[in-house]
């Protein structure tokens, strides 16, 4: 499971980082409100803990963000305020738990446990994706748009469903190698390049409006409007 810290506080973050990697995660780091909202949009996490005094960008600030262009990666609210009020606006901002400090690791790590498992249960049950008129059923191992049916080879299926569950979000060649292939090796391999032409070809050459789209020197991002 691979967590993205954004903790400006020095020891807490290093207190952090530590005992997560100790507990078996993967853990990245970072120290600056503006590039940890890179990070969270720009790669993959399980959950993100996002403390809310931050420098340049600030957490709800981060969750916002990323509510709004339907990043659905929970988060965990890291926090000194505690009043209610603080809580309820945390929360309302997209937060998906809020805990205060100081605070005991055990409960973080409980919390976290929690969080994933609610994931988990949630992706287990999906079994049908919808963008614009392109359907995937999982169940059946179908693919239509409109009233075509897709055929694909088992690496382009894989591709599509990964891309689909992560509809209007960009996804980067790091995290389609390292989700769809397993790999984790030089991002330059031009492996990615032609499985997205292959299956650009299949779901969009016959149809007027396009749903691949490539990000320039980011990734790609399937969706309905351009």
């Amino acid at each position: 499971m691979r967590l993205l810290v954004i903790e400006d506080d020095p020891e807490v973050g290093a207190y952090l980082v530590k005992g997560l990697k100790e507990s078996g995660y993967t853990v990245d780091h970072s120290t600056d409100g503006k590039d940890g909202l890179f990070m969270a949009t720009t790669e993959n996490y399980d959950v993100i803990l996002v403390d809310r005094m931050l420098p340049n960008v600030d957490g709800l600030t981060i969750i916002k963000t990323l509510r709004a262009t339907n990043n659905k990666t929970p988060v965990l609210i890291l926090s000194a305020l505690a009043q209610v009020d603080d809580r309820v606006k945390g929360l309302r901002a997209g937060g998906d738990d809020y805990l205060t400090k100081p605070f005991a690791f055990s409960e973080l790590l409980a919390r976290l446990e929690a969080l994933l498992r609610r994931v988990h249960q949630t992706a287990e049950t999906e079994t049908h994706f919808r963008v614009g008129d392109l359907e995937m059923d999982l169940l059946a191992h179908a693919i239509k748009r409109g009233d075509k049916v897709v055929d694909l080879q088992p690496r382009e299926f894989r591709l599509l469903e990964y891309l689909m569950r992560h509809a209007d979000q960009v996804v980067t060649r790091t995290m389609l190698l390292e989700n769809v292939w397993d790999y984790h090796f030089d991002p330059q391999t031009n492996v990615i390049d032609v499985h997205i032409s292959r299956l650009r070809r299949k779901i969009d050459k016959d149809f007027s409006k396009q749903l691949l789209h490539t990000v320039r020197g980011v990734g790609y991002i399937l969706r309905e409007a351009d």
